[in-house]
């Protein structure tokens, strides 16, 4: 295994209270927009998850192609994945019938394993080596 050394800058921002700020209200947006479209416009989990993981490819190939961090396209990006994660964990737990328990320890499996073949593949999962579109691509995949 080897460690990624870059003098590239991140395409993360930093972890600061208004990190946490904007987080918090991209997380809620993602619940409220998510239950928009699939309960309030009658879309259903699979339609809703379909539109929104669109979105979310969208949204996070535009990301991994900027050269540089942008902020207005990191949080369209985040924004993206609360959306589909959203749908997603509601299509999981209810429509395929496995409940909150299964459905939270499938997504803990997942976000596990992303993280182990990143570290695997890479020799770090901090967030400062997020300077190439392959460690970039794990960080999304981790996060979604």
């Amino acid at each position: 295994m080897y460690r990624i050394v870059s003098t590239e800058a991140s395409k993360v921002p930093a972890i600061t209270l208004g990190f946490w700020v904007i987080k918090i209200f991209a997380t809620t947006l993602g619940e409220v927009g998510g239950n928009a479209v699939t309960l309030t416009l009658g879309l259903g989990y699979l339609i809703g998850t379909a539109i929104f993981a669109t979105v979310l490819i969208a949204a996070v190939s535009a990301q991994i192609r900027a050269k540089r961090f942008q902020p207005f396209l990191y949080w369209a990006a985040i924004t993206a994945t609360t959306l589909a994660g959203t749908t997603l964990a509601d299509l999981v737990d209810r429509s395929l019938g496995i409940g909150y328990l299964g459905g939270s320890l499938s997504l803990f499996t997942m976000v596990m394993a992303t993280l182990g073949l990143w570290y695997w593949s890479l020799g770090s999962v901090s967030v400062e080596t997020v300077t190439s579109p392959k460690v970039e691509a794990f960080y999304w995949a981790t996060i979604m």
